[in-house]
């Protein structure tokens, strides 16, 4: 199996739903069903190494309300236009000294864009905040659609490598970007 970047085409599932508007706003307290959908769910788990336990998740809400409130992170809530349900995340963080950024949608919401324009919209903060410098990205190697959102919004690929996530190692692409 090819899992070269240029092995990702481009092109949206051909019965994708119509592309949607989308805000985003900052995590909130009242956000633990959105997470639960999230971290739970075995789709949007799956290129991370599978569905989070429950009891996990209102502790990762928490944790990550600290960092939004100590600016140490942007966690992003994903709002499709003229809606009040939370479709997805992005979340930018520094740890090691690199900046990396992240992003999840639930399943009945892929394929509309949403993500790439999150991320798009997640980057050009970061561009006019000047705190995070380069940006870098690791999708698994199999998740097509991540890898994809990397090359539309014009990240870099440096190269394939194994990344920690929740205590697994995983064979990812590492992109970059100067947002």
């Amino acid at each position: 199996m090819d899992t070269s970047p240029d092995a990702f085409p481009d092109v949206p599932p051909a019965a994708a739903p119509p592309a949607v508007g989308m805000m985003l706003r900052d995590v909130q307290p009242g956000d633990l069903d959105a997470y639960v959908r999230l971290r739970c769910d075995p789709a949007v788990m799956a290129e991370l190494g599978g569905p989070q336990p429950h009891e996990r998740v209102s502790a990762q809400l928490r944790r990550d309300l600290e960092t939004v409130r100590d600016g140490s992170a942007w966690i992003t809530m994903i709002i499709p236009d003229g809606g009040t349900e939370v479709a997805g995340t992005v979340t930018l963080f520094s740890h090691g000294g690199v900046a990396e950024i992240g992003w999840m949608v639930v399943p009945e919401f892929q394929g509309r864009g949403l993500g790439g324009r999150a991320v798009r919209a997640v980057l050009d903060l970061a561009g006019q905040d000047g705190r995070w410098g380069l940006v870098h990205a690791f999708p698994a190697t199999t998740n097509a659609a991540s890898n994809a959102i990397c090359r539309s919004v014009g990240f870099t690929f440096v190269a394939e490598e194994q990344t920690e996530f929740a205590g697994r190692l995983f064979r990812t692409n590492h992109w970059v970007i100067d947002p």
